[in-house]
């Protein structure tokens, strides 16, 4: 009996002291809990957009050319084609980098979409005017500050590249027998790009952006050659076959993109 008071009296001090320190230690765990770092916009995306464009042509061309074709006369004159609408769907990838000094951030973005944008309409009279552009790309610096927790507002400024087909032509029966002329041209027009748009990170590593660009083209001018058929010929317009067409088109767009972006860091 005397034994188990003394081992009683001599353990009871111990366990209070290993209790303390588990307490003690419990409260320094809590103490020493490290919180998540603050959500920065800073590192490197890639992500994926779709959306819409509508946009304006004026195309005027050189007549000089057919003129002097018929008339066995140099002539040098201009007229206005067709000034026309089109629109259509975009689609592709953008990549890019972010730095955030406090509420700021900059960054360089890189787009590049497949484009399905068209429009056609009557020119000259008798013929018709197409227009098709089939993608575009752009190289921007974006410049933007944080709203509100994990909201972006930002504009973007850069180059932008498109790759286009213009064709002008008419097929007309005439006695049963179709005569056919066309003309056209394509190649990549470059120019200015000015947009804004607004992203939220949804998730750590995810965020969604809805963006406006206007796009400016300016005047881009080509050789448009004219192609006819075998019927073309008993038309008395035969020197016409042949003919290198001065063509000038002026064009700006409007587009409107939604995107997602994974941000790597």
């Amino acid at each position: 009996m005397k034994l188990a008071i003394f081992a009683s009296g001599f353990l009871l001090p111990f366990l209070g002291a290993l209790s303390a320190e588990a307490a003690d230690l419990q409260i320094n765990g809590a103490t020493k809990f490290i919180a998540p770092p603050p959500f920065t916009w800073t590192g490197l995306y890639l992500g994926g957009n779709v959306g819409s464009g509508i946009g304006t042509t004026e195309t005027s061309v050189g007549v000089g050319p057919a003129l002097s074709a018929l008339s066995g006369m140099p002539i040098t004159a201009t007229a206005p084609l067709v000034s026309e609408t089109f629109n259509g769907f975009v689609g592709g990838m953008q990549a890019g980098y972010n730095w955030q000094v406090g509420v700021f951030v900059l960054g360089v973005e890189g787009d590049l979409d497949a484009a399905g944008l068209q429009g056609n309409a009557p020119c000259a009279v008798v013929l018709n005017c197409t227009m098709k552009h089939n993608w575009f790309a752009d190289i921007t610096g974006r410049v933007g500050v944080v709203a509100v927790e994990r909201t972006l507002i930002y504009l973007k400024g850069g180059v932008a590249w498109e790759g286009s087909d213009f064709t002008v032509g008419n097929s007309i029966n005439i006695a049963g027998t179709t005569v056919a002329a066309n003309a056209g041209g394509s190649g990549t027009q470059v120019g200015g790009l000015l947009g804004m748009g607004a992203e939220y990170a949804f998730l750590p590593n995810w965020s969604a952006k809805l963006e406006y660009n206007y796009i400016d083209f300016g005047t881009r001018s080509f050789n448009a050659s004219i192609a006819a058929n075998a019927a073309f010929a008993g038309t008395g317009l035969a020197p016409l076959a042949g003919a290198q067409v001065p063509t000038s088109i002026t064009e700006n767009e409007h587009l409107i993109k939604a995107g997602v972006n994974y941000r790597f860091w």
